[in-house]
């Protein structure tokens, strides 16, 4: 097949490795692929680079930018056309929010047979004023009308995307984001050495957290409630491995808390590093207020630790009480607090959590299995 893949940028993050892993994984199993990205910059780091020498072509479209920009959106929606139009792939599938609307409806006007998209986490969602989430809402619900499949990577976008109207049950499949599991090894890799350089003692507990230093991955929620475990366990420590925006403000909250010399913050770490960070923590804190699946809990299962997240969107999917980890009412910094102190006393308990975890993670999000359920259902939409 020839099938081309849109995505608005390749920013370090969960969606844009799963859409290179997709790539990467197509064109080794015959098919002809093509990405289209819109230009990638910010702190939050760049996968082009390795879009670039992949087994694929890939190109940029330098108007398809993140932000609202009615000429540049339409600018970037008639050169979509004209791509489509002279490439003739049997599929489209798009990625993100800006790239799945523009995409999409290109890919109409193009008459491109078999029109795809993957919800990595929903354009519209509570961290939204009303109207931008209608806004989002209704652009979701028109799109869905001009594709033929929907991919959730997690059971809960679908139940939010039918909830608000947007697409039909028939549409929707449920496929695991996908990551090089074997690259998650355990036993290959000792954190250690990594902590000793921290400052970071055996006998300390080293809560991680992965996400960018942005709003509404949690960190107004995380200080607090660091605060309050850390009060209760002279043990913790914390390492933050990211960067963005936010990271002055942070910083400057975490030295006004007094934990400034109890935070390791790493910046930007390329992707290959996170198998050795993740197994230099003991356990993961997930504070984000807005998420599909969270792919850095995935991660760290892999590497058999425990996580504890909010209770919401997809987390629950992953981080099943009792079992994997700890769940929290959102909201609740007081609950999550004393989650991170109950597993930061408790090494048998997360070692249990850890090894089922493992055992889960490795069922679900291998990337060999993404791909091939990918591409068999482009060949189950086909002939529709």
């Amino acid at each position: 097949m020839r099938i081309v893949h849109v995505i608005t940028r390749l920013i370090i993050g969960g969606a844009q490795e799963n859409t290179l892993l997709t790539c990467e994984g197509l064109s080794a199993r015959g098919h002809a692929v093509h990405l289209i990205s819109g230009p990638t910059e910010g702190p939050e780091g760049s996968l082009a680079g390795r879009a670039r020498t992949g087994p694929y072509h890939f190109e940029e479209l330098q108007d398809l930018v993140r932000q609202l920009s009615p000429l540049r959106d339409f600018a970037a929606l008639r050169s979509l056309r004209r791509t489509f139009e002279l490439l003739r792939p049997d599929v489209v599938h798009t990625h993100s929010s800006k790239a799945g609307v523009l995409g999409r409806i290109a890919a109409d006007l193009a008459g491109v047979p078999l029109i795809v998209h993957t919800i990595h986490g929903m354009s519209f969602n509570r961290t939204q004023s009303a109207l931008t989430s209608a806004m989002y809402a209704a652009a979701e619900r028109h799109c869905a009308r001009r594709c033929h499949g929907i991919v959730s990577v997690g059971d809960a976008m679908t139940r939010q995307a039918l909830a608000a109207g947007v697409g039909r049950p028939e549409q929707f499949r449920t496929i695991r984001s996908g990551m090089v599991t074997a690259d998650f090894e355990p036993a290959k890799h000792d954190g250690r050495e990594l902590r000793r350089q921290w400052g970071v003692s055996d006998s300390d507990v080293l809560v991680g957290t992965v996400a960018r230093l942005f709003v509404n991955k949690g960190y107004e929620q995380l200080i607090p409630i660091m605060s309050l475990a850390a009060k209760r366990n002279g043990h913790l420590k914390f390492v933050w491995v990211g960067d963005g925006a936010q990271r002055e403000k942070y910083e400057a909250e975490l030295s006004k808390r007094g934990l400034r010399d109890r935070v390791i913050v790493t910046g930007l770490l390329p992707p290959s590093e996170m198998p050795r960070v993740l197994s230099s923590i003991d356990l993961l804190a997930h504070t984000s207020q807005w998420e599909g699946l969270p792919r850095a809990v995935v991660q760290a299962m892999l590497m058999e630790r425990p996580a504890i997240s909010f209770d919401i969107d997809g987390a629950p999917e992953v981080v099943i009480p009792g079992e994997t980890g700890e769940l929290v009412r959102l909201g609740d910094l007081e609950g999550f607090a004393d989650a991170i102190v109950k597993l930061s006393a408790d090494e048998a308990l997360r070692n249990r959590y850890g090894a089922s975890g493992r055992a889960l993670c490795q069922r679900e999000f291998d990337h060999r299995v993404m791909v091939e359920r990918l591409e068999a259902l482009y060949g189950e939409l086909a002939p529709r």
